[in-house]
This record gives structure tokens, sequence and C-alpha cells, in this order.
């Protein structure tokens, strides 16, 4: 039977997980996906995930591959997963990819929504993903801010120290921040993202939004490539990958 390289859709709640990769001693997305296939298909399949989410982040549209052997049609494939798979982990989508398909190589632009909740009470339905910040925060000037964001830059200063990737140069494509009611989205579509660069961010533009910044100050902290010019990290409850597309 030839082997065939399958990409998953995948929805979870990270709120209970300890991130996307698997580590031991810990539960986390990619080590219940490798259960639930093994379990599938009797065999110890290999899951690599295009973001390695944080522990506490979510994520609707999360892809990860496999290659198997299994009888099982593709198009079975999410069902079976999700009998298996616990209630906070859903498989939504099952496709066949080429051999030379690559989940992280391939991908041209990624979707992540940060959620921050204003008011006074916290929203007990929802705070398990979202940041709730009960302080005024402007969002006309957080967006304002935003926008030094986009284009081609050096991220270094919104990256944790952690992250030793050869370059921390990436592309923005765009960063709106609205407000619904009390509670303020930061949705950002970039080419890629360093480790915690999207919760930095967000922690720098809630700095804005709260006066301590002014908008104009992300372009020297863009241009000081280091991450003590940036503000704190947002929590990682707020922040939910959206999508991610390939070419």
């Amino acid at each position: 039977m030839p082997i065939r390289k399958i990409k998953l859709t995948i929805q979870y709640d990270g709120a209970d997980y300890h991130g996307w990769q698997i580590q031991p001693g810990y539960k986390t997305i990619q080590g219940e996906l490798a259960e639930a296939l093994r379990g599938l298909t009797g065999a110890n399949v290999a899951v690599t995930g295009a973001s390695r989410t944080d522990a506490g982040v979510s994520a609707l549209g999360q892809t990860a591959c496999f290659e198997i052997d299994s009888p099982i049609p593709t198009q079975n494939f999410a069902k079976a997963l999700n009998d298996r798979l616990p209630n906070d982990i859903a498989a939504s989508e099952a496709v066949e990819v080429p051999q030379d398909f690559d989940v992280i190589g391939d991908v041209t632009s990624k979707m992540y929504q940060y959620s921050i909740f204003t008011a006074n009470v916290r929203p007990v339905l929802n705070v398990r993903h979202c940041w709730h910040h009960p302080h005024t925060l402007n969002a006309e000037l957080m967006h304002e801010a935003a926008q030094y964001l986009l284009g081609k830059h050096d991220f270094k200063s919104f990256a944790s120290a952690a992250d030793d990737r050869e370059s921390s140069v990436r592309t923005i494509f765009g960063c709106d921040v609205t407000r619904i009611g009390d509670a303020i989205i930061v949705k950002t579509e970039g080419d890629g993202f360093l480790y915690n660069m999207m919760r930095n961010i967000v922690g720098t533009l809630t700095d804005v939004g709260a006066g301590r910044t002014l908008p104009a100050k992300i372009k020297d902290i863009l241009e000081a490539k280091d991450r003590t010019a940036a503000g704190p990290i947002a929590p990682a409850a707020g922040l939910c990958l959206m999508w991610i597309k390939y070419r």
C-alpha cells in the first residue's frame, strides 16, 4: 500500500495543555494527536505541526502532517480521530497532499487573533480565552501604533530571549486593533512569527493604549533590536491561531 502524506486542520482549546510540542511529563496537543493516531492505526505515527503554539494558546486553524500506509480513506481520518481525541481537540479536515509538501516551509502567511477584555468584571464564560485587563485602553491609539509594524522588519525586540532562530526578520501584512463593546481584538497576519512575538506585540500595544507609550515609539522599539525596549508579554490565554495559508 503506498504511503500517503495527510494534512490535518486542527482546532483546540489550549488552556489545559502545555503547548503544541510533545514534552515528557506534560499533556500537549501533539502528544494527544500522536496517541489518537496510534489508537486508530496501531502504529507510532510522527505528527509535524506548522506552529509550535505556547502553553495556554488555542487554535482554530493549526495544520499538521503525517505519513501513513493505512487503508483508512483520507476523508475519514478527521472523524475517526475525533472519536479518539479529547473534547477540547478536533480535526476539522483531512486532505492528501504531495510528498514534497512541507507543512512548515510552504507556509505563506498565518493569522493570529488576541482578545483583551477591559470591563471591571471578568467574563467568566470566556476568561480562559482572553486577557482580562480591567483598565481603560484607547483602541484607536493601539491601532495607530500597530501600523508601524507593517512590512519587513527585524522583530528581535519582540522575540523571547529563548528564540534562537538564525533570523528574526519577518514580514507583517496586516495588524488591526478594533474595539467591540468591552473587548479589544488584535488581528495580525504575517509570513511567520518568532517565539512569543505576538504576545510581546500585544503587551507593547497595551502600553500604548494605556497612555504609557506613544504610537510612534514602535519605530524606536523595532530599531533597538532588544527585547527590553518593548513592553511586557501578554498572557497566553488571549491568543488564538486562526488560520495558516500555503503556496
